[in-house]
């Protein structure tokens, strides 16, 4: 077993993932290098998305996912995205279906470049979250930053994409809060037992919202796609749009757009947008010791 694989940095609308191919290998990327290639200005990433064989039968890949702190993530498909582009351009095809920790996720690139994820369905039982906490109704709970007369944020809408959503109502520009000193207290409030994404929506019509998340082990994020999804299915939830919208990711540079659909014959959420790739190297998955390649354009793992 060679010391090195092959990865590439890439990103989906501006969510900074890398790639990893672990096929044909028993070892996994470590934690320790997990946090070496992230403080590397370089390497700095939100997930690693790391393909090893299948699993089960009739995936093509099982996907071991990393935060940039080194924990575990159970969903990102805004990663998951990039995992499509990079071995459709490998192997030509278009349709791929994943295995997760969180499940099975079913994916296709279309004509255009775009990709849709089926992320599945959404869990609300605040068991399943999870909540340190009973709520009957996770559509609205009792959670606030703030002064207890004039909170700055409160009553959040939670649910679970495969990882823990917590999605903040607000009537002005998402860019205007300081998610950054929000973020971290909310990531890691104790109503949280697996911490939680925490993400700010503002309605700007019945078919669109913007958002802006603070992300679970990776902190303030240019995008999160899992966040974009529950952001969708929690508005429709609440009855502040219908089930088919478009986000506006505000943090993007320029802000990008995911479309979202929650399906309504099977509750099912499919989220479909770009995928870019930056460049290309190999990688020790023990150490996250990395040596950069350019090529003139994009090339398969």
């Amino acid at each position: 077993m060679t010391d090195v694989v092959e990865f590439a940095k890439m990103n989906g609308l501006g969510n900074k993932i890398l790639v990893v191919d672990m096929r044909g290998r028993r070892d996994r990327v470590t934690p320790e290098a997990a946090i070496a290639l992230n403080a590397d200005p370089l390497t700095r990433f939100d997930q690693i998305m790391a393909i090893h064989d299948a699993k089960a039968e009739g995936t093509d890949a099982f996907i071991d996912i990393l935060n940039s702190d080194g924990t575990k993530a159970q969903a990102c498909g805004n990663g998951t995205r990039c995992v499509v582009q990079a071995l459709a351009s490998e192997t030509g095809r278009k349709v791929f279906t994943f295995q997760t920790v969180a499940g099975i996720l079913n994916a296709v690139e279309h004509e255009d470049g775009t990709i849709s994820v089926d992320m599945g369905t959404p869990v609300f039982e605040w068991n399943r979250i999870p909540l340190s906490e009973e709520f009957y109704d996770t559509s609205r709970i009792e959670l606030q930053i703030g002064p207890i007369d004039d909170p700055i944020l409160h009553s959040p809408s939670v649910m679970s994409m495969g990882n823990p959503h917590a999605i903040f109502w607000v009537d002005r520009d998402v860019m205007s809060f300081d998610l950054e000193r929000f973020g971290p207290l909310l990531e890691n409030h104790p109503m949280f037992p697996e911490r939680a994404n925490i993400t700010l929506a503002q309605v700007t019509s019945a078919t669109s919202l913007n958002t802006r998340t603070w992300e679970r082990g990776a902190g303030l994020t240019l995008a999160c796609g899992s966040a974009a999804c529950a952001a969708a299915v929690s508005a429709a939830r609440t009855g502040r749009t219908g089930r088919d919208v478009t986000i506006r990711v505000a943090s993007a540079t320029p802000p990008g757009i995911l479309s979202i659909e929650w399906r309504e014959r099977d509750d099912h959420v499919i989220m479909t947008g770009p995928a870019e790739w930056e460049w290309s190297g190999t990688v020790d998955p023990q150490t996250g010791v990395f040596s950069r390649e350019e090529p003139a354009e994009a090339r398969a793992l």
